[in-house]
């Protein structure tokens, strides 16, 4: 895999197109750990977008209260996403698994870009998202979003009234 990215994604409009078709999402890599990236998106996907979920990880039994799947050929149905949460050198084997589903998109989270891979599942017919976290791009398309970030309500730069200033 070359450090020169010559394979170019869908634009805005795509993507958001791609999100508005979707029904069902399949976590690959999915992790039952709170601090882990999936596990965030996970929790997200399941309380704000209309998506069934599936998690896909043949270590866990359970995340967030659903089953956990051993591998994409296990889920209950077709995902139109298989949203990867995987290392670089998963991925060929992650196509492969994602083309015998027969899903319709192969979304790659941040950090995630392999051109070959992205060649190999176009030429079969599939949509593909690489190095975007399915959750922020939902998020953005939904009003989630806003310009200065994360809208978690946890996090501000406003002061709190009544408390003490130092």
């Amino acid at each position: 895999m070359s450090d020169v990215r010559t394979w170019e994604g869908p634009s805005a409009r795509e993507r958001q197109a791609i999100l508005a078709r979707t029904t069902t999402v399949a976590i690959v890599g999915a992790s039952d750990n709170p601090s882990r990236a999936s596990y965030f998106v996970a929790t997200y996907l399941l309380s704000t977008a209309p998506y069934e979920i599936w998690f896909v990880n043949p270590r866990a039994k359970e995340i967030l209260g659903r089953p956990v799947y051993p591998s994409l050929a296990d889920v209950p149905g077709t995902p139109d996403v298989v949203d990867v949460f995987r290392k670089p050198s998963d991925l060929p084997e992650v196509l492969d698994e994602t083309l015998a589903a027969g899903a319709r998109t192969l979304w790659l989270q941040l950090g995630l870009w392999d051109d070959d891979v992205a060649a190999r599942a176009e030429d079969a017919g599939l949509e593909v998202v690489m190095d975007r976290c399915l959750k922020i791009e939902h998020a953005r398309f939904a009003g989630g979003l806003h310009w200065a970030g994360f809208d978690t309500g946890v996090i501000s730069s406003r002061r709190s009234r009544g408390l003490p200033t130092a």
